[in-house]
């Protein structure tokens, strides 16, 4: 079955018209539309200290999700554990499994803004390690059995629907996050498609005797409007995906390697460039059908949510049918061997 994301992390340029309760709210009225019909991820992320609203709480935002749908996957990536209390996170990650009826994936990640970790007042230095911590203390809480915790006698509960517990991947962009995933037992979701971190992963699962690994690529995604007219499509939504491209350029540093990373300076380059695009129902089920996948972001850098509905409605009616009635066939290879 292809995969069908819908990501919305409610990114706004700073003086846009459209009101934050509007986008939110929007988006809880997309994911309720979309589920069932085609779109089978809905794909949240988290950020915090931004200048444009960038999702801060997206466990109250999968929540909210898990609520109003009943086939979608909720995936939240990344989740930055660090910044968690490791017990409180346990609870909530429990009690959202529990809505979601075991729907609920999570990407841990640690970031890769100093300035999040300053203003949530957490150890930058020590991100890593209190990573795989948390990582550590959420599988015993969610057992719902007493353990120690700090020195004291503790117990978690509820406990999550999924058993063990939900789905839960390590994400990362270099060696060491493919190492520590391996090392945790956990799967290993990269932001990037580098095949040699596949290969860093299964060395380290070898000599870690971990034989249930896997590793899921992010197969090249690009962020997609879809419009019966493709000139049309990039004058209603170009400048909203422009800022996006930008913003995210703006946080660009020497480590951070992803594949939502954009090098784009105008319209023109964005277009050429690939990582965002405008297509034709049509072209979207031909791209399912070579790569078995298709990502939507209807509320991409804050557009009105009139222009969302628009390409969201185009996908509904016309590309879901072509799935429905297999049209498309899988042609992805497997990106985990």
């Amino acid at each position: 079955m292809a995969t069908i994301v819908m990501r919305f992390d409610f990114r706004c340029p700073p003086g846009n018209a459209t009101p934050a309760a509007e986008l939110y709210h929007a988006a809880l009225e997309m994911a309720a539309y979309a589920d069932g019909r085609g779109v089978n991820v809905i794909g949240l992320s988290e950020h915090h200290n931004t200048a444009d609203g960038y999702l801060p709480a997206p466990l109250s935002v999968a929540t909210a999700m898990a609520a109003r749908t009943r086939h979608a996957l909720i995936s939240i990536g990344a989740l930055l554990v660090p910044l968690y209390d490791p017990i409180k996170l346990a609870e909530d990650l429990a009690v959202l499994d529990i809505i979601a009826r075991g729907r609920l994936t999570v990407i841990a990640g640690i970031g890769y803004r100093e300035s999040e970790y300053h203003a949530l007042d957490r150890y930058w230095a020590g991100r890593g390690k209190q990573l795989e911590t948390t990582l550590d203390i959420l599988r015993q809480a969610w057992r719902g059995e007493p353990f120690l915790y700090r020195g004291e006698e503790i117990t978690v509960l509820p406990r999550p629907y999924s058993k063990p517990h939900p789905m839960i991947a390590v994400g990362g962009n270099s060696a060491v996050a493919a190492r520590r995933a391996a090392r945790l037992k956990l799967p290993f979701f990269p932001g990037i498609d580098d095949h040699s971190l596949v290969e860093c992963y299964h060395e380290e699962c070898r000599r870690c005797e971990f034989s249930g690994g896997f590793v899921l690529l992010p197969n090249y995604p690009a962020t997609t409007y879809i419009a019966e007219d493709v000139e049309e499509g990039w004058r209603e939504m170009g400048e909203f995906m422009l800022y996006d491209a930008l913003a995210y350029g703006s946080w660009r540093h020497s480590t951070r390697r992803a594949y939502a990373e954009s090098f784009a300076q105008d319209l023109q380059s964005l277009r050429e460039e690939g990582k965002y695009r405008v297509l034709t129902p049509q072209q979207a089920v031909d791209v399912i059908r070579e790569t078995d996948s298709l990502h939507l972001s209807p509320l991409v850098g804050g557009c009105p949510p009139a222009l969302g509905w628009k390409s969201l409605r185009l996908f509904v009616d016309q590309v879901a049918p072509a799935l429905a009635q297999g049209q498309v066939a899988s042609t992805a290879a497997d990106p985990a061997p």
